[in-house]
């Protein structure tokens, strides 16, 4: 059922983000109101953040074993199908793609800015001082929210059930949402440990879904570095893996530089259809480990 969850729970969730709807985060803001006062001095504190995350973790791993060991035992589907829906999904990023795509086809790249920066961190922001970095900022920030609220959540849930999953996605939104800013590099640390595993998962099934020999080339550049960020690794995954520069926009104007307004939307449909097939690469192997009875 494990498998049959995860597979019900990606189509909800995609169709929910197609109409920007039921927004994690503002979950998230509202469970984390209670951290916007801290006494001088205390502003790093990490246990009153870790307890929000934690306790609930705790309680939905014993409530899955509790339900599970009892006549009730065919609860825990639902429950962990509904929590699984409210744990994945990019809201807002559909609507604000599309205007992104829809202002650079129109060559108003100052429009296309607009439309994005909603999305972007105030550093990455100021990376985009150009066309061709503004481009690239954004395809790093949507494939990494996308390997943050779909693939990550997915494979903790694989290999540690509910509970840690959210666990998880807490300590992600932590790292973005909790009022103290002081405490959120070592929530940022956190993730990293987290995805160090499922980031070179999927960097390797960018090869398998996509230019096989072209990512064999640079695979061990980032595969096997231990210092490499998480962004890092999925940019260069995805950069190695994709033809017709789709992330090489200097390329794609000197190879094609009558078809420059039409680049941003050609990279976005390449990058999305290189996250899809990946995703159909993990259901694939999530099928093999049910057969084989590794998986349930």
């Amino acid at each position: 059922m494990t498998f049959v969850l995860m597979v019900v729970a990606y189509i909800v969730r995609r169709n929910l983000d197609s109409a920007d709807r039921l927004d994690p985060d503002a979950f998230w803001r509202r469970c984390f109101r209670f951290g916007g006062r801290a006494r001088p001095g205390k502003e790093k504190r990490l246990w009153p953040a870790v307890l929000v995350v934690l306790v609930p973790s705790v309680v939905l791993i014993i409530a899955s074993y509790g339900l599970r060991e009892s006549s009730w035992s065919a609860m825990v589907y639902p429950l962990h199908l509904l929590l699984l829906i409210l744990l994945l999904g990019t809201p807002g990023w559909h609507q604000s793609l599309a205007e992104y795509s829809g202002a650079w086809q129109r060559g108003d790249m100052q429009a296309a800015w607009h439309r994005i920066k909603a999305r972007l961190t105030a550093q990455e922001r100021g990376q985009a001082s150009a066309p061709a970095d503004l481009h690239l900022v954004v395809s790093n920030r949507f494939i990494t929210a996308v390997f943050e609220r779909y693939f990550l959540i997915m494979f903790w849930y694989v290999v540690g059930g509910i509970g840690v999953a959210f666990l998880v996605r807490g300590i992600i939104a932590l790292r973005e949402h909790w009022p103290q800013a002081a405490a959120r590099p070592s929530f940022r640390l956190a993730v990293h440990v987290l995805a160090w595993v499922p980031v070179r998962l999927l960097a390797f099934s960018f090869g398998l879904a996509g230019d096989l020999v072209g990512w064999l080339r640079q695979a061990g550049t980032y595969l096997f570095s231990a210092s490499s960020k998480t962004d890092e690794v999925l940019m260069a995954a995805a950069n190695s893996a994709l033809t017709g520069y789709a992330l090489d926009p200097v390329g794609f104007a000197r190879v094609q530089p009558d078809g420059w307004l039409n680049f941003g939307n050609q990279s976005l449909s390449a990058i999305r259809d290189l996250l899809n097939r990946s995703m159909l690469v993990w259901v694939c192997v999530w099928a093999l480990l049910v057969i084989a009875g590794l998986l349930d």
